[in-house]
């Protein structure tokens, strides 16, 4: 049974009983049945006083887990929570409208300003579907994309362009902090590294067997720095010392990642986790992901002046070139990246 371009999970399948073959992974990749508790040891970063003398202590406390798991939570990041909730139930109330309403988003050209996608944009090739439809379209600056949004819910474009504006400016917050930590001068992230910002809203219907399918495939970020808000329902991993550790949502709560260019302008200083989405049996679940990525064409590579810098372990190359290494090899991080190193 296959999910045709048109169509998305919610419209065909809110009342389906069984997995579709298409959508059941092999046993070596299936999450199986074993509860995934959420971990207690995903730190939690409070920005409260970052203008003041916490500002070094912050930056340690960023640090520290940017260089092991390559992952960490954020409280008090200046973006209220009306503002969150509203934009949250923007995104869940756009999944549920009639598929006439959403027609004209349905594509799967990564150059589109506004797209709407099952799976992933490989569908029509990949040996086996995710359980996930997917909104993604381009977010600064504001005027050049808003008016290739959604209309409806009637105050989308308001409400996520006042969301889009403020996760930018925390997640070059954000930046700025691993900047200072990486020894680098100030501004360093600022302008054609950090130039094109995607929203990227996965929605997951009630799935009936989440031991076979994934709602998101393991991987990591090929951009410059993510951030998600999950909503309330339990459902990304991270990988952690081989196993893989449950993050709960939490309320007023950013997850923030380090992505792939990040490790490579630290030389390798930095990781960036590799996660997954699992399903649920009894509920949908909405995130809404930020991401920060460079111009296609700047050049990326090691930055000068690192704290204890080494040879440089990649050569340059530009953020073009790097995602089509990153699509071509099935988004393996490793063999994209392995194309750059020295």
């Amino acid at each position: 049974m296959s999910m045709p371009l048109e169509g998305s999970h919610f419209e065909l399948w809110s009342n389906v009983q069984a997995l579709p073959e298409s959508y059941v992974f092999p046993p070596e990749r299936r999450p199986g049945t074993d509860e995934i508790l959420a971990s207690k040891d995903i730190p939690i970063i409070d920005l409260e006083g970052i203008d003041g003398p916490r500002r070094f202590e912050i930056v340690q406390h960023i640090m520290k887990p940017s260089q092991n798991c390559g992952l960490f939570q954020v409280i008090n990041h200046g973006v209220s929570r009306d503002l969150t909730d509203q934009t949250m139930r923007n995104f869940q109330e756009f999944f549920t409208l009639p598929a006439e309403l959403k027609a004209r988003f349905y594509s799967n050209d990564l150059n589109s300003s506004c797209r709407l996608y099952t799976s992933t944009l490989n569908y029509e090739k990949e040996d086996t579907h995710y359980w996930r439809d997917n909104l993604t379209h381009r977010c600064h600056p504001l005027e050049d994309h808003i008016d290739h949004w959604p209309e409806n819910p009637p105050d989308y474009r308001n409400v996520v362009g006042k969301y889009s504006i403020e996760a930018r400016k925390f997640l070059l917050t954000m930046l700025e902090l691993i900047g200072e930590g990486m020894g680098l001068e100030t501004g360093y992230f600022e302008g054609e590294l950090s130039k094109t910002q995607l929203v990227s809203v996965n929605h997951h219907i009630p799935c009936p067997d989440p031991s076979l399918t994934l709602g998101m495939p393991e991987h990591c970020d090929p951009n410059l720095i993510s951030m998600l808000q999950q909503g309330d329902v339990c459902g990304l991993q991270v990988l952690k010392d081989g196993r893989w550790i449950g993050i709960a949502p939490l309320r007023d709560t950013f997850v923030v990642i380090p992505s792939l260019q990040l490790r490579v302008i630290s030389n390798g200083k930095l990781a960036s986790a590799v996660h997954r989405v699992v399903t649920n049996s009894k509920v949908s679940r909405t995130t809404i992901g930020i991401f920060l990525t460079p111009s296609n064409d700047i050049e990326i590579r090691p930055a000068d002046g690192l704290h204890g810098s080494l040879t440089p372990m990649y050569r340059g190359y530009t953020y073009k070139e790097l995602f089509s290494r990153f699509t071509g090899n099935d988004c393996d991080a490793e063999k994209a990246l392995g194309c750059f190193k020295l």
